[in-house]
C-alpha cells in the first residue's frame, strides 16, 4: 500500500471522532490527580496530559488542542494528532470525558 494513501486514510478515520470535553464533574489537582466521583475512580496524569484535559475542559475542539501542544511542547502535529486521539480513548474507557452536542 502506497504510504501516503496509508497516512491519509489514518488521518481520515481520526476525524470521524466526535469533539470531546473532560466531565464537569471531574476534578483535576494542580499536581495532576484526577478524580471521577461518579465511578469513584482516581489516576495520575503527567504534565502534558494534565494541560490537554484542562484545555478540552475549556471546550477547546481538537484541533486547537493539536495547535496549542504544538505551539507550546516539542513536538510534530503528526505525532501530537495520534497521541491525542489515543489519549482520548483512553479518557472514554475511564468515562472522563463526553461527546459535544453541536
Amino acid at each position: 500500500m502506497d504510504e501516503g494513501f496509508f497516512i491519509f486514510f489514518i488521518h481520515s478515520q481520526i476525524k470521524n471522532y466526535k469533539h470531546m470535553k473532560v466531565k464537569n464533574n471531574i476534578a483535576i489537582s494542580d499536581s495532576g490527580f484526577v478524580f471521577n466521583p461518579s465511578t469513584g475512580e482516581s489516576f495520575s496524569v503527567n504534565p502534558i496530559s494534565k494541560q490537554i484535559m484542562e484545555w478540552m475542559s475549556e471546550g477547546k475542539s481538537d484541533d486547537e488542542v493539536i495547535d496549542l501542544v504544538v505551539e507550546n511542547y516539542a513536538t510534530d502535529k503528526d505525532t501530537i494528532e495520534k497521541d491525542l486521539y489515543d489519549f482520548i480513548e483512553l479518557l472514554k474507557s475511564y468515562q472522563l470525558v463526553e461527546e459535544i452536542k453541536e
